[in-house]
């Protein structure tokens, strides 16, 4: 079979969809439909066709370098591996400026007139010392007389402070792939999780869950037990903000 064939009868094989593969891989279905039809032009060149042949091998369970071989010889053999001298060897020589000797004159002058300062300071702080000591003397209360603001009455309700970000905890109740996006679209953890495993996420603004399969894992939000969402269905997509645990 064809490179494409192979990824496209190993996928079904695996029970996933080209959406499902998309998700975990973050290629676009375009670009997958396209490779499983043995066309790589939709993704910009050989080196990265070669990362999305190893990245979609991962994600169905098989090995990707037998695929990425039978790619080179159909594509020109690999890329010559490059040496570490003509790597890191500037195209330009570097000029390095001459560093010139410290001038100590300047810096003892104005340690000099660092000292100086300093004691025009200790000598007027010390005189306006004495002439508070004498007030005091005279009977001028050294601290304030207004009395203490009472304490708050014990059983009072005391509101409870805004919570500056959303905090998820998640258990799989078993085998499930998970995707888990933060503020501004960011990927906080993207891939599967086996029965006991658990992670917590965090996030400023908002959390974003796309769950495999609906009911297979436990969650917490923001100290909520919220159970487990979306029993006895496919895949499942949540939305948890920082003041409303429940899935939106």
């Amino acid at each position: 079979m064809s490179i494409g064939e192979t990824l496209a009868e190993e996928r079904q094989r695996a029970g996933l969809s080209v959406t499902q593969v998309s998700l975990q891989t973050r290629i676009r279905e375009t670009v997958i439909r396209g490779m499983e039809a043995d066309d790589f032009s939709a993704c910009g060149g050989n080196f990265y066709a070669r990362g999305h042949i190893r990245s979609i091998s991962r994600v169905i369970g098989i090995d990707a370098e037998p695929l990425v071989a039978e790619f080179d010889d159909g594509h020109g053999g690999a890329p010559q591996p490059v040496s570490a001298v003509s790597a890191f060897e500037p195209e330009q020589p570097v000029a390095f400026r001459e560093r010139k000797a410290p001038n100590w004159s300047a810096a003892m002058v104005l340690a000099l007139a660092l000292v100086v300062v300093y004691g025009v300071v200790q000598v007027v702080g010390h005189g306006g010392g004495e002439r508070r000591t004498a007030r005091q003397v005279a009977g001028t209360p050294a601290a304030s007389s207004r009395p203490p603001s009472a304490p708050p009455k014990s059983g009072a309700p005391v509101a409870e402070a805004p919570r500056t970000k959303v905090e998820v905890r998640i258990e799989a109740k078993r085998t499930t792939w998970l995707n888990v996006i933060g503020d501004g679209g960011r990927t906080l953890f993207i891939g599967t999780l086996r029965k006991g495993d658990h992670k917590d996420f965090s996030a400023k603004k908002k959390v974003k869950l796309v769950v495999g399969v609906g009911g297979s894992v436990d969650l917490t939000v923001n100290g909520k037990d919220i159970g487990s969402p979306g029993k006895g269905k496919g895949v499942q997509r949540f939305s948890f903000d920082r003041n409303d645990p429940e899935p939106a």
